[in-house]
C-alpha cells in the first residue's frame, strides 16, 4: 500500500517527516482504521515499510497550503507518481486529496473511494486529505474511509 499526500507542508518539510504537523490526522486515521496496531509518530514514518506501507507525495514543493500548487505542478506530479508506482510496484495506491487527484490525473468527476482506472498495475483509491485544514472531514469520517480501503485491500494489521 502506497499512501500519496499532495505535497510537504512547511512543518513536515522542516522536520523531514511525512504528515508531521501536529494538526494532521493521517497517523490517527491510519491507526484508528487498523492499518497499524498502535499510534505511530511521524518521526517513525520509515518503520511503515516493514508492515507493507509506504508514503510519498504528489508534488515535492513545500507550501503552507496545497492550494498553492498549480495545475502544471500537479500534472507533473502525476507523471512522477506513475514512475514511482512502476518502480516500487504497490498493489494499492491511496491518494490523499480528491481535488488534487482530479486535477493531477485529469479526472474532474472523480469521487472518494475506489477508482475505475489503475495507475500502472496499482489499484487506486482516493481518500480525503487528512490535513487539519480540511475540517469538513472529522476524524471519525477519515477513520471510516481509511478502514474501507483497508478492508477492500484485504490488508491485515501487523
Amino acid at each position: 500500500m502506497l499512501f500519496c499526500g499532495i505535497n510537504p507542508g512547511v512543518y513536515s518539510a522542516a522536520v523531514g517527516h511525512q504528515f508531521a504537523r501536529p494538526g494532521n490526522r493521517f497517523w490517527k486515521a491510519l491507526h484508528g482504521s487498523g492499518f497499524t496496531d498502535r499510534l505511530v509518530s511521524p518521526f517513525e514514518d520509515q518503520t511503515l515499510v516493514s508492515v507493507g506501507l509506504g508514503i510519498t507525495n504528489l508534488c515535492p514543493r513545500t507550501t503552507a497550503r496545497a492550494e498553492e500548487l498549480d495545475e502544471a505542478e500537479l500534472r507533473r506530479g502525476a507523471r512522477a507518481l506513475a514512475a514511482k508506482v512502476r518502480r516500487y510496484r504497490p498493489v494499492w495506491l491511496a491518494v490523499l486529496g480528491v481535488g488534487a487527484y482530479r486535477i493531477a490525473f485529469g479526472r474532474p468527476r472523480a469521487a472518494l473511494g475506489p477508482q475505475a482506472e489503475p495507475l500502472g498495475l496499482a489499484r487506486v483509491w482516493v481518500l480525503p486529505n487528512p490535513s487539519g485544514l480540511n475540517a469538513h472531514y472529522p476524524l471519525a469520517d477519515l477513520v471510516r474511509q481509511f478502514a474501507d480501503l483497508r478492508r477492500a485491500a484485504g490488508f491485515q494489521s501487523p
